[in-house]
């Protein structure tokens, strides 16, 4: 079979003015073109919407990410696609992919094989620059606060307690921590500083909370940056930036319109990773696709622990949405991996170690029902690989648990693969539901941490250092508390060592630093060593993505 990137060079698009006019009935007028397959639909056509009934929305997420891959962007783009062809109107509303994992070890965020959203190199690359605004938004910001503190520093900023970072959209482990402001006096004055992944930015996760224009530049005026020597917050609109912030981001803020290889519509917006940020794509984006169809599907980052939690707990919770149905995405290779199996070995016939590996499945199908009180069914990503007998255990031991469960071929045959889940979503949003948080905003902050780490991911218990427990009931005391948590850990297990494969239990969650995203108005429970600035594998995506003698794009995955 060709590879993602030669189905998707091959492919035959269609006018992106002529999929928005025939597909979803919106006029040339309301659409702004970059280029002839990618467009973004004008807010005020978006506000026009208003009085339209919601389709129904479903959440597709997985289990534990293994470096043998789970397939669950592709298994959402392949259910649109089954949806569309068993006539439902379906639009998929998917995340931006950021250039780190692009260029580092995960690669592209386009789905794969028969199942993608195309121009797929566009897409994977600079798209229509809304990572690049939210960068630059971030970083004038950044910009602002050392200006300030040149020019006088008239709000008395401690520069010791300033805790806005620079960003950039790409892994590079050497600018986590650096000294800024070198130099002599003509380049301001010295200090620690450090630069994070754009995809972490309090920026991005405003823009995709964030519900109007308007709405965006109160929220990014709302930003905390730094303390005065006092130890009184300095908000950006002390600064007086925000606006600019907002003019920024004015033109990114308007949704991306693009195609799956079938020609039914997606619309992509944000990025937000899941392990260090809230993982999902707008708010903007997804009530504007359930105003234009009957059903869409989207999905939330890395597995139901991380992405799917924070779809829940944070953006449901601020936005009013509530999923019909989710799909829990899982393989027989990734389930082996769990279960014990070496990477080297996962071809191979193991019914041991899928059978092992099977905890991990189960706690994520119980969080989902039992935790976040959705309806699911099982999505198993069909790979060349697996055989008869292992299908069949799976399928034996998830019915046992009352769950459906469906194959899915979509990455080889695309929609056609997909229908038999297709059918069984359909069923399960027809079923009446009530989500649940899994805590109460009346929880304190630290109560809301400790719940997510015993109901989730098993855990005994939490813990932090006192001055972190001290700044956790600081925040709680200025008001704070009644504000989400977002937690960010390894998406490798639930536990905070990635090491620890299958389902762990009765380990303690450390909480090693907290941070107060106050524009996004949430708090951020940094856990174990991950870091919000990710490194560079040591054989990078980076050496096989190259550029032919003829301008074609080849190594991209």
């Amino acid at each position: 079979m060709p590879s993602d990137i030669e189905i998707a060079q091959s492919a035959r698009l269609l006018r992106i003015t002529d999929l928005a006019r025939d597909r979803l009935g919106i006029p040339d007028e309301h659409l702004v073109p970059y280029g002839h397959y990618k467009a973004k639909l004008a807010l005020d056509y978006i506000d026009s919407l208003a009085s339209r009934p919601d389709g129904k929305l479903v959440l597709v997420t997985a289990i534990t990410p293994t470096p043998a891959g789970e397939g669950k962007t592709t298994t959402t783009v392949g259910l649109g696609d089954a949806l569309n062809r068993i006539g439902r109107k379906t639009i998929v509303a998917l995340r931006e992919p950021s250039l780190g994992p692009v260029f580092g070890m995960k690669g592209g965020a386009a789905g794969g094989g028969r199942a993608q959203v195309v121009p797929m190199e566009d897409i994977n690359l600079h798209f229509t620059g809304d990572f690049a605004a939210i960068a630059l938004a971030n970083n004038l910001l950044a910009a602002a606060i050392d200006n300030h503190v040149h020019h006088g520093n008239a709000l008395d900023i401690d520069l010791r307690r300033i805790s806005w970072k620079r960003v950039m959209d790409m892994n590079d482990r050497a600018l986590r921590e650096i000294t800024a402001g070198l130099g002599g006096p003509g380049n301001g004055y010295a200090r620690q500083d450090g630069f994070d992944i754009v995809v972490a930015s309090e920026v991005m996760a405003i823009f995709c909370l964030s519900t109007s224009l308007a709405d965006l530049k109160q929220r990014l005026g709302n930003i905390v940056v730094a303390e005065t020597r006092s130890r009184l917050p300095v908000r950006a609109r002390d600064l007086k930036v925000h606006g600019a912030m907002a003019v920024l981001l004015k033109d990114a803020f308007a949704p991306n319109l693009v195609q799956t290889l079938e020609h039914n519509p997606a619309i992509l917006h944000g990025g937000p990773f899941a392990n260090i940020a809230h993982g999902c794509n707008s708010v903007l984006a997804t009530k504007t696709a359930l105003k234009l169809a009957d059903y869409v599907v989207t999905e939330a980052g890395f597995g139901a622990d991380l992405g799917a939690e924070k779809f829940v707990d944070i953006k449901c919770r601020k936005s009013g949405l509530r999923p019909a149905a989710a799909v829990v995405v899982a393989t027989v290779r990734a389930l082996k991996h769990h279960g014990g199996a070496a990477l080297a070995e996962l071809g191979r016939e193991d019914l041991g170690a899928l059978e092992r590996g099977l905890v991990n499945l189960r706690r994520h199908v119980d969080n989902v029902r039992e935790v976040y009180g959705l309806h699911c069914v099982v999505a198993v990503n069909h790979f060349s690989a697996d055989t008869e007998a292992e299908h069949a255990q799976l399928a034996r031991q998830v019915a046992d648990w009352g769950v459906p469960i469906a194959q899915a071929r979509h990455w080889a045959e695309g929609g056609a693969g997909a229908e038999a889940l297709a059918q069984e979503v359909v069923r399960l949003c027809e079923q009446p539901g009530t989500m649940r948080f899994v805590y109460e905003d009346g929880d304190t902050l630290w109560e809301k941490m400790r719940k997510v780490a015993t109901r989730v991911y098993g855990a005994a218990d939490i813990e932090a250092p006192a001055a972190v427990r001290a700044r956790i009931e600081h925040l709680q005391a200025e008001g704070y508390g009644r504000w989400p948590v977002c937690i960010a850990k390894t998406q490798y297990s639930f536990s905070t060592d990635a090491k620890r494969r299958g389902a762990p239990s009765g380990h303690v969650v450390d909480v090693r630093e907290v941070r107060l995203a106050a524009g996004a108005e949430f708090v951020v429970m940094i856990c174990g060593d991950v870091m919000t600035m990710p490194g560079l594998p040591k054989t990078p995506a980076a050496e096989v993505i190259d550029l032919t003698e003829d301008g074609r794009v080849v190594g991209l995955f």
